[in-house]
């Protein structure tokens, strides 16, 4: 049995990958950190399509954590590894720098950056043991070119698109590819606040894109097809950064 886990994947994006992931085979591991609802409900959609899911609840920011529920999984699935990870998990908390408080900085840049160390330290041994693997880190355009008003999240989006480029040079030798999305505007609930009439117009593709369309890059990357790309960050953002 092949898994993918995806961090993040009760909702939005990272519900859509699970969904995506599970209906080309995969057993799928979601995710979260406190929205049990969501999560069983993205389970049940999962299940009802004829997929594989089952639930792994922990704070991407908090290393224990993520430790002891990875240990519990593998000892209940001995002899399997994790061959797809999805970091996906991710926080907003806009604002312009010069008013931006250090918890607003330090908790974006914990769920993003240590959520990424923390989730794929404990995985990565057992792709390199199986000598294949596939690591996809959902960034943004934020990330890529920044954008005013999120000087934490375009940071920490940024930190990871240097650690996808530096590890996937690490573990290229052993079949294990590490690449990037980064999504521009996606209709889901971190987005739901925003302007939408009014960003559109920046946009040349002139809408927001949806999770589905990211969802099925992902897929792509996870595939053999792709076995040959890594290190790559690959904008989805109709034409934006």
């Amino acid at each position: 049995m092949n898994y993918a886990l995806i961090t993040g994947a009760s909702r939005g994006i990272g519900r859509a990958i699970a969904e995506r992931l599970a209906k080309d085979g995969y057993a799928v591991i979601i995710n979260y950190h406190s929205n049990s609802d969501a999560a069983q409900a993205a389970k049940a959609a999962i299940e009802a399509a004829g997929g594989q899911a089952e639930l792994l609840p922990f704070d991407v920011a908090d290393g224990k954590a993520i430790d002891a529920a990875l240990t519990a999984w593998e000892t209940t699935h001995e002899g399997e590894h994790i061959s797809v990870l999805v970091n996906n998990a991710g926080i907003r908390r806009d604002g312009l720098m010069v008013f931006m408080n250090e918890t607003d900085w330090n908790k974006v840049l914990s769920t993003t950056a240590d959520g990424f160390y923390f989730t794929t330290h404990h995985v990565l041994s057992g792709m390199l043991r199986a000598r294949s693997g596939r690591i996809v880190n959902i960034t943004s355009v934020s990330g890529v070119s920044g954008l005013p008003g999120q000087v934490n999240y375009s940071a920490a989006k940024a930190a990871l698109i240097g650690a996808t480029k530096a590890l996937s040079k690490e573990v290229a030798a052993r079949k294990v590819t590490v690449n990037a999305v980064a999504p521009g505007f996606i209709c889901t609930d971190m987005t739901s606040d925003l302007d939408e009439k009014e960003l559109k117009k920046t946009i040349p593709a002139g809408r927001f894109g949806k999770p589905e369309e990211v969802a099925a890059l992902v897929s792509f990357l996870c595939s053999e097809e792709a076995s040959y790309i890594t290190g790559q960050v690959i904008s989805i953002a109709g034409g934006m950064g």
